[in-house]
């Protein structure tokens, strides 16, 4: 019965064996899993700054495209940004509220 005892030995190491294998593989798909998981929300957060982006970017392209081509446009921009007036303008100055 040397060789059964043997026998028995082997195959318990071989299955101790098998089962470390398997915990080890389960623990790094689950590892993996969780690592793809916060990848897609980082995908889908960019995905969200991109298109917020991409709009803002439209906007301004919209904008340069007026800067180039309208000159009633170019003129209001000036007025409202820099306070300049034409010479025929009346101006209304207002003192600061408190």
């Amino acid at each position: 019965m040397p060789g059964l005892n043997l026998r028995r030995l082997i195959l318990g190491a071989y299955f101790a064996l098998f089962a470390a294998l398997a915990v080890a593989a389960g623990l790094y798909f689950v590892n993996t899993r969780e690592q793809y998981d916060r990848l897609k929300l980082t995908q889908a957060d960019n995905r969200r700054q991109l298109a917020i982006l991409e709009k803002h970017l439209q906007e301004q392209q919209q904008t340069l495209q007026r800067l180039r081509t309208d000159p009633a446009y170019v003129e209001w921009i000036i007025r409202r940004n820099l306070g300049y007036a034409k010479p025929e303008d009346k101006i209304f100055s207002f003192p600061p509220l408190h």
